[in-house]
């Protein structure tokens, strides 16, 4: 049954009033990264069988990093005003629709156990595609815990396809070359603290193409959820630390949110090994609310992504293990972050296509060579 169909269904008093009550509700806690990172993982604790809940907020933790980095003390120095804001603005509206499309999902699913029968036939309602109608009845009755979170990263990604990464407001952050450039560097991980200073994630190249970031979405939920003792030891990280945007949340050695350096002053490489080099002081990474204000958005897209029920292949189940080491290649990838901004001035000339970006990324690799040539 279509949307549209769906849609001319008289909704009795007590529909209306409970999708109102949804609809609110969302709104209210879908008001920054925090607010929503927040209830992802308060809806997981009261409902731990909502496994991409789970997933949904140490995702969106990153999401907030990555905000945060734009206002940080490295980013800060190779984008312009312009340009951190045009990467804030395409981040905090893909943010902002996932959180607005799934949670009432999540709220209707606890009305649902409430009161032990399934309202997933209001999801038209909410603007929700007919695939996760699908999926989630297949849940109340099946109780398959996998497809349901592979079906939700599934819908999520491409949810966001048309409305954020085919939309040409935010077609110029892929076409910059910054963007690239943090394609070179590997910029992309998503990291799942474990404990002290211990890190597993993965990491995403072409952030552009749909089926990679489903592919990504299906190894994060391995990652996490393969292992019981991992997922012990991030959910307990989780709720000891309550999310800031600040990097200093997993890694208070190497990151503050106050700024220790004086303002305008020569960059200074600081990292090494995973460790701040002698005399050197911690890489400034601010909170949410100290980088960004609230953004006030326009009302979501409409339309239902589904025309092609083949991307349901996707939730074949596979046994592969998934490998989430990623702490080595992550310092890695902060120390030559520090080098790209040591060397922005010595490149700028080059900055305005692709093929600078490759003279660049060569002339990182002779700096880091000689750093650690010399120790």
């Amino acid at each position: 049954m279509t949307q549209k169909t769906e849609k001319q269904k008289v909704l009795t008093t007590q529909e209306s009033s409970l999708l109102e009550q949804i609809k609110l509700l969302t709104k209210k806690k879908n008001l920054n990264n925090v607010t929503r990172t927040k209830a992802y993982l308060d809806f997981y604790l009261a409902n731990t069988e909502i496994h991409w809940a789970f997933l949904g907020h140490m995702v969106s933790r990153n999401g907030g990093w990555n905000m945060t980095d734009l206002k940080g003390e490295i980013l800060s120095r190779l984008l312009s005003k312009k340009e951190s804001e045009w990467f804030f603005a395409f981040l905090e509206r893909g943010n902002w629709l996932i959180f607005q499309d799934v949670y009432p999902q999540f709220l209707l699913y606890q009305e649902s156990r409430k009161k032990n029968k399934p309202f997933f036939y209001l999801f038209p309602f909410l603007g929700v595609s007919s695939f996760m109608e699908t999926v989630w009845n297949y849940f109340w009755d099946h109780h398959d815990e996998y497809i349901l979170t592979i079906g939700l990263v599934i819908n999520e990604q491409n949810y966001l396809e048309k409305r954020v990464l085919q939309n040409p407001t935010y077609k110029k952050v892929f076409n910059s070359f910054e963007f690239k450039l943090q394609d070179i560097l590997s910029f992309n991980h998503i990291l799942f603290p474990c404990g002290k200073k211990q890190l597993i994630g993965q990491t995403l190249h072409h952030f552009e193409v749909l089926k990679e970031r489903i592919s990504l979405g299906i190894r994060l939920y391995k990652v996490l959820f393969q292992d019981e003792e991992i997922l012990k030891k991030v959910k307990e990280w989780a709720v000891k630390h309550p999310h800031t945007g600040s990097r200093k949340d997993y890694w208070s050695d190497i990151f503050n949110e106050i700024n220790e350096e004086l303002p305008r002053s020569f960059y200074q490489l600081k990292l090494q090994a995973c460790q701040l080099r002698p005399g050197t002081r911690k890489i400034y990474s601010p909170r949410l609310e100290h980088a960004w204000k609230n953004v006030t958005h326009e009302v979501a897209e409409q339309g239902d992504w589904l025309c092609d029920w083949h991307i349901a292949d996707f939730l074949k189940q596979n046994d592969e293990k998934i490998n989430g080491e990623i702490k080595k290649d992550y310092c890695k990838t902060l120390e030559r972050l520090e080098l790209t901004a040591l060397a922005k001035k010595a490149v700028s000339k080059f900055y305005k296509n692709y093929i600078a970006s490759k003279l660049f990324s060569s002339l990182i690799g002779i700096l880091w060579a000689l750093i650690h040539l010399t120790g």
